[in-house]
């Protein structure tokens, strides 16, 4: 089995397959009298005509490192967010397009981090290291089918940094 490192999630090791939602460096506005910052408009959310994004919350089971990836998916109507609603860092895994995955890429966001996968790239489930594994998740809600799986046929060994 091949095995990989995952990385700190960075907006420039993220950049090829959507955009890493956080609250780094200072906010774009200043709101409700000085009280709150704003990080305004970070993520596409892309859908085609069919549907309209919605939110939808997860629960998913607390996994650990070493980490066997054995399925990716993606969604080719419309760019699928995931938005943390706990503190602890998580896995994110994606693979670099085609028709069929490419090569996996690995990182590990810091808490806070969400991610935002940009339309039909390959990415791996919600895999939190941590309970509990709560997300709320951004996508495309209509009609057709949304959801492709791949099942890897050599499972990846993803270790920590």
């Amino acid at each position: 089995m091949r095995s990989i490192a995952a990385r700190p999630l960075t907006e420039t090791n993220f950049a090829p397959f959507g955009e890493v939602l956080d609250c780094d460096g200072d906010p774009d506005r200043i709101i409700n009298r000085g009280l709150c910052g704003r990080w305004h408009d970070r993520a596409l959310i892309d859908t085609d005509d069919s549907g309209r994004p919605g939110i939808s919350l997860f629960l998913a089971e607390p996994r650990e490192l070493p980490y066997r990836l054995d399925l990716v998916e993606r969604h080719p109507e419309g760019s699928q967010a995931f938005l943390p609603m706990h503190e602890h860092p998580w896995l994110v895994v994606v693979a670099e397009p085609g028709d069929l995955p490419g090569p996996i890429h690995a990182f590990i966001a810091a808490p806070g981090q969400g991610v935002n996968f940009a339309r039909g790239t390959w990415h791996g489930v919600l895999t939190p290291l941590h309970a509990p594994g709560r997300f709320a998740v951004i996508d495309r809600i209509g009609p057709g089918a949304n959801l492709q799986e791949h099942e890897l046929e050599e499972p990846v060994l993803i270790t920590g940094p």
